[in-house]
């Protein structure tokens, strides 16, 4: 059994592809989404999902999230007294979303469809690759978000050749795809965006305005910051959710026993968020003049990505095409969908009509490289693209370089991932050298071939005609573990002590009623203190009826407090 997967920033879903159709797969909670957090109890014993966001405001050390933000860097986040990677917390929140998978589909799960966002870079493509193998799971297959989103949306299933824009930001990231569907292929035709905007970077924007305003009552001990950061962070995420629909909304912390309130208007808002909105244009118009598309050419633009409910994001958008863009996918399950539908493809299941479904390179790969200038003074550290951004995948390329020197005998090869003409701004790969005939400068070349697969593998071949030597390098992720260091590491993540699935929606309700007596006062605080003393002896009863009428009532009041729980 293959299941497609939506890793996200804020949230991640799981879904499977059978009778027909793609269905999304419920956690044991019921819900479709479960939120990328992970957190320690105070045991030690693990916690994802739903019951570790809901302790992160109360126990900010024991518990983080939106940590897909740093995949492929070597940050380290530390819970307790363990340290783990940003690959290791995704991958503990894989490991979740198969074990979802299994118990409802009632078999094992090997295999897997992971999506990421377009834009991610050779680095953040293997690291969740590598998440996905330290959770137990074979990776298929990476398929971009956009791309996904546009098979949930339905295009392989449509006809008349047709081109879409999909506009897809996230808790985290914000990607731009064109794609065409012409005689049963789906091709990517650009595809761009910026890896460091989402919907957090709206949060932030609220943050920034409430500490302004309590600048001169918040003078922070140590140790205090990041349990501050995150109350606001919570306030902040709820009020931009109520901003979606009310014209005004209400961040509320308690600090320090002291209750604190700012309000926010939609107007307010939107003047707040105008830096964010510019930076979604330049990937847009880069997308359409990479792929060479007027926008009056597009049959439609496809909303995608939890961050696009807000108000502000839509009116930018309408304002950008001149025309209102399409919301009938789910936004937040769009990408999870997608990926079961490649995941039935990938089974060839009987259900799906063959469809090729293409990429593209999202980056330009090349060589750093010496030039000599009018002058005749070499400047070194200048990129040489090979394949360029926005090429169709699988793609093969190649170049000539030829020595610089007199009796030169190595040429070196600095394999770069990125945009900028100075390679100190992209992103290194690797490297190769290559033995060379001493001979006057110039007369001995090279010829350079890159390769570059589906799933984002990149060969490097150089042929030196003079000799008829050939060198090969498989570029591979120098940071990250490979066969028995990945299994031990494996084996290090299979340790940590999870609670039984049937126990989460308890370990919820309880983390839940933590932070709201910790951000109550008064009758409130007293009124949730009851009743976690009741919710606690009903639990202590072990009596599975009592227990669910408890948490029931709980939740019940809970949401009367402070409104529903939000995904």
């Amino acid at each position: 059994m293959i299941i497609g997967i939506d890793l996200g920033t804020t949230n991640s879903a799981v879904g499977v592809f059978r009778d027909s159709k793609a269905e999304l797969i419920p956690n044991s909670l019921g819900h479709n989404l479960t939120p990328s957090a992970v957190g320690l109890d105070d045991n030690g014993d693990l916690l994802v999902g739903l019951p570790a966001r809901e302790r992160q405001s109360t126990h900010p050390k024991l518990t983080t999230s939106a940590f897909k933000r740093y995949m492929g860097s070597r940050r380290m986040t530390t819970l307790g007294r363990r340290e783990f990677s940003p690959e290791e917390l995704s991958a503990l929140v894989l490991r979740s979303l198969k074990a979802d998978a299994e118990a409802y589909l009632g078999e094992p799960v090997a295999e897997a469809v992971i999506t990421v966002p377009a834009y991610f870079n050779d680095k953040q493509r293997k690291a969740t690759r590598r998440a996905g193998e330290l959770a137990g799971l074979k990776v298929e297959r990476l398929l971009n978000e956009p791309t996904a989103a546009a098979l949930a949306y339905g295009i392989h299933l449509l006809e008349d050749e047709s081109q879409f824009l999909v506009f897809d930001l996230g808790g985290g990231t914000f990607d731009v795809s064109i794609l065409e569907i012409f005689e049963g292929v789906i091709e990517v035709r650009a595809s761009t965006g910026d890896a460091r905007l989402g919907g957090e970077d709206f949060n932030d924007l609220l943050i920034r305005a409430m500490r302004n305003t309590f600048t001169d009552d918040w003078k922070l001990k140590l140790g205090e910051e990041d349990a501050l950061h995150q109350l606001l962070r919570a306030a902040a995420e709820k009020a931009r959710r109520e901003l979606t629909s009310q014209p005004w909304a209400k961040m509320e912390i308690v600090w320090r026993g002291k209750a604190y309130e700012h309000a926010v208007s939609a107007d307010d808002f939107d003047t707040l968020a105008a830096p964010l909105l510019e930076r979604l244009r330049e990937p847009v118009l880069r997308s359409l003049r990479d792929g060479e598309i007027r926008t009056d050419a597009l049959n439609e633009i496809v909303l995608v990505g939890g961050a696009t409910r807000m108000p502000v994001v839509r009116k930018a958008v309408t304002r950008m095409f001149g025309r209102f863009p399409s919301q009938t996918v789910h936004p937040d399950e769009a990408v999870a969908m997608g990926a079961a539908v490649q995941a039935g493809l990938k089974a060839r299941d009987q259900a799906l009509k063959e469809v090729a479904v293409t990429d593209v390179c999202p980056y330009s790969l090349g060589v750093g490289i010496a030039e000599h200038d009018h002058a005749g003074h070499l400047h070194h550290g200048i990129f040489s693209p090979i394949i360029e951004r926005n090429v169709a995948v699988p793609a093969s390329r190649m170049n000539t370089y030829n020595t610089l020197q007199d009796n030169q005998s190595v040429i070196e090869f600095e394999i770069y991932q990125g945009e900028s003409r100075y390679v100190t701004d992209n992103i290194s790969l690797g490297k190769i050298s290559v033995p060379v005939p001493r001979r006057p400068a110039g007369e001995v070349t090279a010829d350079c071939r890159f390769t570059y697969d589906i799933n984002g593998l990149i060969e490097v071949d150089v042929h030196i005609p003079m000799t008829g030597e050939k060198h090969q390098l498989v570029i591979v992720d120098e940071d990250g573990p490979t066969g028995a260091d990945l299994e031990k590491q494996r084996k290090a993540l299979e340790a940590l002590k999870a609670h039984p699935r049937d126990s989460d929606a308890n370990r919820a309700a309880l983390a839940r009623a933590s932070r709201c007596y910790e951000n109550f006062l008064g009758d409130k605080r007293e009124h949730v203190g009851g009743l976690m003393r009741e919710f606690e002896g009903a639990l202590a009863s072990q009596d599975n009826r009592l227990i669910d009428k408890a948490r029931g009532h709980l939740l019940s009041v809970l949401d009367s407090l402070e409104g529903e729980t939000w995904l």
